[in-house]
């Protein structure tokens, strides 16, 4: 009986592989835990459709991402905070604010987990902050934090 994998299945193949394997290990034990279905020409073909989908799916997210990091690339974004008698901030620029501030000045949403920076920010001026997007793909955008 022929297979069709939909997920891995240790010492036998990976989602997506065709194997010829015992009538009863098949029905019994691949197709009815859903580890399998039967491979028929229509189940190969519907699961080539899907995977023609999906993979279009993320080429589009990629290009998506790749295009939210050019046009963040040469944006400025402003953090104002109020100072100390001595000149320094209160605290630290928090990861949470720092995504607060930039979808109210960009639109662009994310969250403040993605959000990377080098070290504290405790002093007034210009830094490099990255955001992790998915897929590999990076932007950076200047932060500027000035004091009121």
């Amino acid at each position: 009986m022929k297979v069709l994998l939909i997920k891995d299945v240790k010492n036998l193949g990976k989602a997506g592989e065709i194997k010829e394997v015992k009538d009863g290990y098949g029905r019994n034990f691949l197709v009815a835990k859903g580890f399998a279905k039967v491979a028929t020409d229509k189940v190969i073909k519907e699961w080539e459709e899907e995977q023609a989908r999906l993979k279009a799916e993320l080429e589009a997210e990629i290009a998506k991402l790749k295009e939210i990091e050019e046009s963040l690339k040469d944006k400025r974004v402003v953090i104002k905070r109020k100072l100390g008698a001595n000149g320094s901030l209160f605290g630290a620029v928090t990861k949470e604010e720092i995504a607060k501030e930039l979808k109210n000045q960009t639109g662009f949403e994310i969250d403040k987990k993605h959000v990377e920076i080098d070290k504290a920010i405790k002093a007034t001026g210009e830094y490099e902050v990255s955001l992790k997007l998915g897929h590999g793909i990076h932007a950076k955008f200047t932060l500027a934090v000035e004091g009121e």
